[in-house]
């Protein structure tokens, strides 16, 4: 088996399909909320077509999680919320937050230092 690694680059001249879904929970349901994100996206998510990556953000209040998440073209997007084993996953989160607010989005600009980032 050939194991593939992805890196999800932030560039304007790549054009994905950025999601931006922003889930207001309360504190207590913060971690458990990207913990089922993360399983879902190990479990069923990164093996849709159009794929590229996740990322799960927590703010410091404890009152939001944001997925940052890549796919390869709005249709493969559109495809993954028709997947019944996808909607799943997705009606699992919905019932975590008091609000979700998903979107898609294209990078127009992009700005850095130019210098590596600090690991």
């Amino acid at each position: 088996m050939t194991t593939v690694t992805v890196t999800a680059t932030i560039d304007t001249t790549r054009p994905v399909a950025t999601l931006i879904n922003v889930f207001t929970v309360t504190p207590d349901r913060q971690d458990e909320l990207i913990a089922l994100l993360a399983r879902a996206t190990e479990e069923t998510m990164k093996h849709q077509p159009g794929f590229i990556c996740a990322n799960f953000h927590a703010s410091e209040d404890g009152e939001r999680v944001v997925n940052y998440a890549q796919w390869e073209s709005e249709d493969h997007y559109r495809a993954m919320l028709a997947n019944p084993a996808a909607r799943v996953h997705m009606d699992q989160a919905a019932e975590f937050a008091t609000d979700v607010q998903p979107r898609l989005f294209q990078v127009r600009s992009t700005h850095g230092t130019g210098r590596p980032t600090p690991r």
